[in-house]
């Protein structure tokens, strides 16, 4: 049985996704740059809450604080749910394909495969850009001592969304145009949200420094 990405040390993990293995891929890195993204705004709320100096300051933390939490817990589960997902793909690719009946079977197989690697990375870029949404506030008001801190998990958050619309991309590229549809006409609203956003964080961030 395969161990779980987030039960390997860091080394581990670094070694499986240099290695010529499929998997771990983008994917799954960036649904572990999204847990580290969530795990960073946790201590910086840690850090501001409760501090009477960053007072204006709690209010975004405990928003904050209990988001990242529900999102650190789901990253280590996508990096997971990532990965197998692109197995199965390349699993669904090694079908026999001798017969009619088959290739009919094969091909579905490929495609409700690939549509859930499609899914995967898709959830894992909406969770990114949600976290993305309330960094802005954080790095204004929190604890103006980590602010730095607030900029590297927008860093994060950002290549985690946008590196997880990469495999969305390429996913889709292999189904037919009416299937996901609902995630195809919603792409370009979250690229676009995304990089406004990404850069907001910076802009509050250098603000403070």
């Amino acid at each position: 049985m395969k161990t779980p990405w987030m039960e390997m040390t860091v080394r581990e993990f670094q070694s499986a996704l240099a290695s010529s293995s499929a998997t771990p891929g983008g994917g799954t890195a960036a649904a572990i740059a999204l847990g580290q993204a969530s795990a960073l705004t946790i201590m910086v709320c840690d850090l501001t809450i409760g501090k009477d100096k960053w007072s204006d300051g709690w209010k975004i933390s405990e928003e904050a604080m209990l988001l990242s939490v529900k999102l650190m817990s789901r990253a280590g589960e996508l990096a997971d749910e990532d990965s197998d997902a692109f197995d199965n793909v390349m699993e669904s690719f090694r079908l026999p394909k001798d017969s009619d009946e088959e290739k009919e079977v094969r091909k579905n197989a490929i495609k409700d495969a690939t549509i859930t690697a499609t899914e995967k990375p898709f959830e894992t870029a909406e969770l990114a850009l949600e976290l993305l949404r309330i960094l802005p506030e954080l790095a204004k008001k929190g604890n103006a001592n980590a602010v730095s801190d607030v900029g590297v998990a927008g860093l994060l958050a950002s290549a985690a969304c946008k590196g997880a619309l990469f495999n969305v991309d390429i996913n889709l590229s292999s189904l037919q145009e009416e299937e996901l549809e609902g995630i195809r006409k919603i792409l370009p609203q979250i690229k676009e949200e995304c990089r406004t956003l990404s850069r907001k964080v910076m802009d509050e961030v250098r603000d403070r420094l």
